[in-house]
């Protein structure tokens, strides 16, 4: 099960407004890359595809792909910001190392 933070939360629903994809889903998906083997993509998506599992985070919608679903297992996303920087943090049970970056994992 993935959870979103009160503060991911907000951030998506103001990336959706923003987008005027109003009922679009928050994607949720690894790919091969980055400096530890695995990177993190999100993105809004307006509606799942065929073999998307769909999870709710209080009225989001996470569109998750099943190639992906056995690595966000357990996925807590939140959102920071800090001076200097912002953005979408993800705290994952199945990640064994975190790059120094922080921004891929094994």
């Amino acid at each position: 099960m993935i959870s979103l933070t009160d503060n991911a939360v907000s951030a998506v629903r103001k990336a959706i407004a923003k987008s005027g994809k109003n009922g679009a889903g928050f994607r949720i998906m690894i790919e091969n890359g980055g400096c530890s083997g695995f990177i993190y993509k999100i993105g809004l998506d307006p509606n799942p595809r065929e073999d998307d599992e769909v999870v709710e985070a209080a009225d989001v919608k996470i569109f998750i792909d099943p190639r992906s679903k056995p690595l966000l297992e357990g996925l807590k996303v939140d959102f920071v910001e800090e001076i200097g920087r912002s953005g979408f943090s993800f705290d994952n049970p199945n990640a064994k190392e975190k790059c120094n970056c922080g921004k891929s994992f094994c």
